[in-house]
């Protein structure tokens, strides 16, 4: 019993360890303060309740996380795109997916040129962050830390519960 506790303890504390940012300042676009997002993607909570799981309305409406090393699409590798869970929206492509060993699926960079992903100044936890949401129905994916390996320098920290995914169709051939 003591070596479960151990394990949870650090396996909680490596998840928080694990998505903090760096000192350095990530160069998009941010919105300032954090308030529910003004989206054309109109619908109430029970509007969400009945076509979100209730761990994807904790994900994608209440901003939670989802615990480390537990989402479907973390160790992911088929060709296609990462879509949000709320709306359908194409946000990554698995081209932009990179281990990052943080226990979330993380990419390098987003689809559309920064029209389909909103950043937003993050206070919450006593910490700074830069959380990420769908641009269209406001969902909330994870965060973006400046700290990734690739050439962006970017690693978009996502929640599996906020992702789709949308095989390409040269994987359908197979």
């Amino acid at each position: 019993m003591n070596k479960f506790l151990l394990l949870h303890f650090f396996s909680i504390l490596f998840g928080c360890v694990s998505c903090q940012p760096s000192n350095n300042t990530i160069q998009n676009k941010t919105l300032h303060p954090k308030k529910s997002m003004e989206t054309n993607y109109k619908k109430t909570e029970k509007e969400w309740k009945q076509i979100l799981t209730p761990e994807q309305f904790y994900i994608l409406r209440e901003k939670g996380t989802e615990r480390p090393g537990t989402g479907e699409f973390n160790q992911h590798t088929e060709v296609g795109f990462y879509t949000c869970a709320g709306c359908g929206t194409e946000l990554f492509s698995n081209e932009q997916k990179f281990d990052s060993h943080c226990g979330w699926p993380s990419f390098d960079g987003e689809l559309g040129g920064g029209d389909r992903i909103l950043k937003v100044k993050d206070f919450s936890h006593g910490m700074i962050r830069t959380e990420i949401v769908c641009a269209n129905c406001g969902g909330h994916l994870g965060h973006v830390f400046d700290d990734g390996p690739t050439q962006s320098g970017l690693r978009y920290c996502v929640n599996s519960l906020s992702l789709g995914f949308k095989a390409s169709k040269s994987n359908d051939s197979k």
